[in-house]
């Protein structure tokens, strides 16, 4: 995997906007934290757009990934904001440039289309929280984010769960949104799972939808041949008046049950004030005891 060079104090980011749309006042306290960073900031020529709930067309969107995708001094570039529409122009990306000149890719939720798309092409890209939610986010996130853009990695640590599977394997780091890595599934976006560590989380789902997209990794062959299951948060999850009988974490169980490898849940990654940053692609080490859980 293609590792980008790691940032240093005076270096050109980008933001850009490949999904729902963002206004200037949601996205200022973010430009005030990473002109505190010391990092120099450009914006897409496509950012302020707006159609209906997203940032402007797809042609709009589309442009303001390709321009910061082909700068050639530009070392990182965050995705404003979730929601939806990343994948609506994937395919039509041109990445010539880009290989040329690479640089991190950093954003969560529906930007995890992205995160996948760039694993197939042979990039590691920032698996982290995103502008929208600077202000929002626990001062560990921000940290978080900053230290991996530095290429500084700590491992990340998690108290144990009674449903997690002991063992300790490693392995590339892949994962994202559950919805979203279902929704790829046969696209060219799609990643062979076997041998990797593969990490989900998801927002505002029923839970006979996660227990519906479980099934289907597992019908596609996704989790038959992992080196570990890494579960993070799984937030503001929804029943049905007649409930569905399993709580999120023994939906996930259920689903893995058969298979020897470590499973672990509750990390700090995904639609949580505390969403650690973590490298998509990155050769990891899952070791899951019955006092801890370490990612490293």
């Amino acid at each position: 995997m293609i590792i980008p060079s790691f940032l240093q104090p005076g270096d050109q980011v980008a933001i850009v906007a490949t999904a729902g749309k963002i206004t200037s006042a949601e996205l200022a306290p973010a430009l005030t934290i990473l002109k505190k960073w010391k990092w120099d900031v450009l914006l897409s020529s496509t950012l302020y757009n707006s159609s209906h709930q997203m940032a402007g067309i797809d042609e709009e969107r589309k442009k303001g990934l390709q321009e910061m995708l082909d700068h050639r001094t530009v070392k990182a570039i965050f995705c404003a904001r979730g929601g939806y529409g990343t994948t609506r122009f994937i395919d039509q990306l041109d990445f010539s440039l880009f290989k040329k000149y690479p640089k991190w890719i950093c954003g969560f939720s529906d930007i995890t289309a992205l995160h996948l798309h760039l694993y197939q092409l042979g990039f590691q890209s920032i698996h982290g929280t995103m502008p929208i939610l600077f202000s929002k986010n626990s001062s560990e996130a921000l940290e978080s984010l900053k230290n991996t853009l530095l290429g500084k990695i700590n491992p990340l640590v998690v108290s144990s769960n009674p449903l997690n599977k002991k063992g300790k394997k490693s392995g590339e780091l892949v994962g994202g949104n559950l919805s979203l890595l279902v929704h790829v599934i046969g696209t060219k976006s799609d990643v062979n799972m076997d041998g990797k560590i593969l990490f989900i989380e998801d927002l505002d789902e029923y839970l006979y939808h996660l227990d519906r997209m479980m099934v289907q990794l597992k019908r596609a062959g996704k989790l038959k041949n992992l080196a570990g299951l890494v579960v993070g948060g799984m937030t503001q999850m929804k029943d049905n008046p007649l409930p569905f009988g399993k709580t999120i974490y023994e939906i996930i169980a259920d689903a893995v049950k058969e298979y020897s490898y470590p499973v672990a849940y509750g990390f700090p990654i995904g639609h949580i004030s505390d969403n650690r940053s973590v490298i998509h692609g990155r050769i990891s080490t899952l070791e899951v005891n019955d006092h801890q859980v370490k990612l490293s």
